[in-house]
């Protein structure tokens, strides 16, 4: 089947490479970007010599998923037949590639793909030499993490760097410390640079991103801005990520919000007890995280395929992982398809609390349910635990990216895995804090 590519995605496949460049590709979510580079990235392997390169996303699972992956169309795709995924005992994971040697042989690239978006993520790649590094979301990378990648590409015979990364912020560190620090090689791409985008689909994203100022400029224009009206912009990634639970575990539950083109989310909620005091001191740990998008990954799983996945892997691996039975499964009272194939797991699923009838003060409704989980994040009663299976990543983006419009109304897009904690805080505020 052949491959349609934009004229811009098929100039960035065969521009020439310059040796010690950084390209970056910076611009709009779903705008062709990522796949175009997994192609060009494809076309440096099989040309250059040096044996071992780098490929960093926010976690193991995200570098995987984006460019290894890439919905069918990264590297373990375009190299099929060529490739297997492979494990070096001392350095982790790699996608082994064999390429032409020039000589009339072959010669396997080892495509090592780890996470870097903690402190401590460089420490899994010190001691090896990279000929290029691909940098997947670079803005969410940790500073310690491009300083080291950098370094370990100093060796090499063509020294070349891949980043892309949708608009950050204007005051983003990124800019500075690298972008103008590197050699930079630039290019913005919108959603008119993804072929696979049909017209109808382009207007439905539209017309959901019109209704913020700050979505629109940056998710359909492209275009750097500072972040406005962020609902939950008191979130702190040193405060409220903590590695590890503190206090006695009392309880586990599980809250989510279920959709197909849309998407699922499904989050393991953990409650501790400290005292203070002689007082108890209630935290709710966001624990792990099931999260599938059919529209990001352009698939749709059928509610019964996700409903199994959430059944049979990912809550037998939360019970396992913290010695608990969940109490329940809080489902979104619309998502009636998810609850019901959940219960004939033998699940208990029910209707979550969404704040439908609510009235505290002057707010009403879901305002009153997200006043409350603002009050938990900014008291660091709630916290999320850092773990890098089922991990928060897509929670991370949408706690970023979650805003209100020009009249404070939540903006009906980003706000999946942020239902599913609201529903979750609900239960916990009804249960140990009101």
């Amino acid at each position: 089947m052949a491959i349609q590519f934009s004229d811009k995605q098929l100039a960035l496949i065969r521009r020439p490479f310059i040796d010690g460049s950084l390209e970056v590709n910076e611009g709009t979510p779903r705008s062709g970007k990522t796949t175009a580079g997994a192609f060009r990235a494809a076309r440096y392997y099989i040309e250059t010599q040096d044996r071992d390169h780098l490929v960093l996303g926010y976690n193991h699972e995200q570098a995987f998923k984006l460019f290894i992956d890439c919905d069918g169309m990264g590297l373990l795709h375009i190299f099929a037949g060529n490739c297997r995924i492979r494990h070096d005992p001392d350095y982790g994971d790699f996608l082994g590639i064999t390429t032409p040697d020039g000589r009339g042989g072959s010669t396997e690239k080892r495509i090592f793909y780890k996470g870097g978006g903690k402190a401590d993520s460089y420490k899994s790649f010190q001691g090896l030499s990279f000929g290029s590094v691909v940098f997947l979301e670079i803005d969410l990378l940790h500073s310690n993490t491009w300083q080291e990648a950098f370094r370990r590409t100093m060796a090499a015979r063509k020294r070349w760097h891949l980043a892309d990364l949708n608009p950050p912020s204007p005051q983003h560190p990124v800019i500075k410390d690298v972008f103008e620090a590197q050699r930079t090689i630039w290019q913005h791409w919108t959603m008119d640079d993804n072929p696979i985008l049909t017209p109808e689909r382009k207007q439905a994203l539209y017309e959901q991103l019109k209704k913020s100022p700050y979505l629109y400029e940056r998710d359909w224009l492209g275009h750097r801005c500072i972040p406005q009206g962020v609902i939950y912009s008191m979130f702190s990634q040193r405060e409220n990520v903590k590695a590890k639970l503190e206090g006695d575990i009392v309880e586990m539950y599980f809250s989510g919000d279920g959709g197909l083109s849309d998407a699922t989310s499904v989050c393991c909620n953990i409650v501790t007890r400290d005292s203070k005091g002689g007082k108890p001191i209630y935290r709710l740990y966001r624990a792990a995280n099931y999260y599938y998008s059919g529209s990001d990954t352009g698939t749709v799983k059928a509610m019964s395929v996700q409903a199994r996945e959430i059944a049979l892997t990912f809550v037998p691996w939360c019970r396992n992982k913290f010695g608990r039975r969940e109490t329940c499964l809080l489902i979104d009272p619309a998502c009636k398809a998810l609850r019901e194939e959940l219960k004939l797991y033998g699940l208990d699923a029910r209707n979550a609390d969404n704040n439908g009838h609510e009235i505290a003060g002057n707010s009403k409704g879901i305002k009153v349910g997200i006043e409350r989980v603002q009050s938990s994040i900014e008291e660091r009663r709630l916290l999320w635990l850092d773990t890098e299976e089922y991990g928060h990543y897509d929670c991370f983006r949408e706690l970023g990216l979650y805003v209100r419009d020009q009249h404070g109304n939540p903006v009906d897009a980003y706000n999946h895995a942020m239902d599913d904690m609201r529903y979750g805080h609900n239960y916990f505020y009804k249960h140990y804090i009101k």
